[in-house]
């Protein structure tokens, strides 16, 4: 014998308008969840900003004496390629911590103006390696995938030629003093008055 409900059963069939709130409800919940879930993601992979490694750098003076090779990044913090780069960047120096300095220098700053001329900085990210007695034996400008800075600083580690930067090769030395124009803007790219 089977028990079969009442045809009049006190269940009553939900409401249209309770339909509509649990529907609402499960998309309102859906949305908040794939916005978390994005911006979760997002602020995973841009963890570290470019001032904030420039914070945690190896002073020049230190890199200069320690007895170990350094890459020196030339930067500012408004620089978009450096602000891209920053992640892989930091990944780099986690892995060669121990290994090499990593020495940031921010453009905007005018202590950093004799580096700037000597090796001739015209454009950012600019970076140059460094041996470890800290002479200059290539340098890099631009965007630089993760994989060739790191294929660089392994060279430069081991001593090997760095397969994937511009040497600094011999130039042509120039007999007059080198003058700043007045313009402290590094950004401004506009000659400078050689006397």
């Amino acid at each position: 014998m089977t028990t079969e409900a009442p045809v009049n059963s006190p269940v009553k069939p939900e409401s249209k308008f309770g339909t509509r709130l649990r529907n609402f409800l499960i998309v309102i919940v859906a949305i908040a969840l794939s916005v978390a879930l994005f911006l979760g993601l997002r602020t995973e992979n841009n963890s570290i900003s470019v001032a904030e490694l420039g914070k945690n750098s190896t002073p020049l003076e230190v890199a200069l004496s320690n007895g170990k090779p350094s890459i020196v990044e030339f930067y500012a913090d408004w620089c978009t390629v450096c602000q891209k780069m920053a992640p892989d960047l930091a990944q780099i120096e986690q892995q060669y911590a121990d290994k090499a300095n990593f020495v940031m220098l921010n453009v905007d700053n005018n202590k950093w103006l004799p580096e700037m001329l000597k090796y001739r900085v015209d454009g950012i990210p600019h970076f140059v390696f460094l041996t470890k007695d800290g002479e200059s034996i290539a340098q890099a400008i631009g965007d630089i995938p993760r994989n060739i800075m790191a294929s660089n600083l392994e060279a430069l580690v081991t001593g090997s030629p760095l397969p994937y930067a511009k040497a600094s090769g011999q130039t042509s030395k120039v007999s007059a003093p080198v003058a700043p124009t007045g313009q402290d803007d590094p950004r401004s790219h506009g000659s400078q008055v050689v006397n």
